[in-house]
């Protein structure tokens, strides 16, 4: 049956198309928030960024990384959603949820670190002491929901949720989906940790534990994206010899 399934899923014109934009957006999202945290760094790493010349282009451009982030996420509960619910309508919705708030939580990440930007360049009349205060919450902020919607809704979302469903409907191989089964719990146990202060979210433990569920989502992205165009060229090239096409 997921045999059948996954063959289904990639000669289907319809449902390869969906396959194939949900992989590109999960490639996306890769893209998206590696650089977004790259371009990030000078107003995460300096305490006294708002007081100092600031790198205020840099910042606004992995904001910018972020939205499209954020738009990818939805995009890929959206496109799959109707290939998931075949299995559970119910899961599918909650799939499409998890990446909705996990999203949200993003925005606000994102707003927190304009905040800053727009203090940096519009101090108005506040003393340094206060500025550095607002600007370090506003870090904290972000931080925070750098914890939360990553670490505590995507292995719910993208792990456990989305790793059964393809597990069930066998459009991927099931090896692959089992690293979703189990990424999501370990990511959710270390984001736990570093929720208490065990250790740093950002640390060679957490790393770690994390590398299943980005195993996960990595190889999904590829799979999805590489099968369906190969797919995609299979059915062109059967349509280029087919007699139909040969006699015209």
């Amino acid at each position: 049956m997921p045999s059948h399934q996954t063959s289904t899923a990639f000669t289907d014109p319809a449902t390869r198309r969906l396959t194939l934009t949900a992989g590109v957006l999960f490639i996306l999202t890769f893209i998206t928030s590696i650089g977004a945290l790259a371009l990030y760094g000078p107003v995460l790493d300096d305490p006294g960024y708002v007081l100092g010349g600031g790198a205020d282009t840099r910042v606004m451009l992995g904001a910018l990384l972020e939205i499209f982030l954020v738009a990818a996420n939805i995009g890929t509960a959206l496109a799959l959603f109707p290939l998931l619910k075949r299995q559970s309508e119910g899961l599918a919705l909650g799939y499409v949820a998890a990446r909705v708030v996990e999203s949200t939580i993003i925005a606000f990440g994102v707003i927190s670190l304009l905040g800053v930007v727009t203090l940096r360049q519009d101090p108005a009349s506040a003393d340094t002491s206060s500025l550095l205060a607002s600007a370090q919450a506003l870090v904290a902020v972000h931080d925070w929901t750098f914890l939360l919607g990553p670490g505590f809704v995507v292995p719910f979302g993208n792990g456990l949720i989305l790793g059964y469903l393809m597990y069930k409907s066998g459009i991927v191989p099931r090896r692959m989906a089992v690293l979703g089964l189990v990424g999501g719990p370990l990511l959710f146990v270390s984001s736990t940790l570093a929720l208490f202060g065990v250790h740093e979210q950002v640390s060679g433990t957490a790393l770690l534990m994390t590398v299943p569920e980005i195993a996960w989502e990595a190889s999904l992205g590829i799979y999805l994206t590489v099968k369906s165009v190969r797919a995609g060229r299979t059915a062109a090239g059967a349509r280029a010899l087919s007699p139909a096409a040969a006699a015209a």
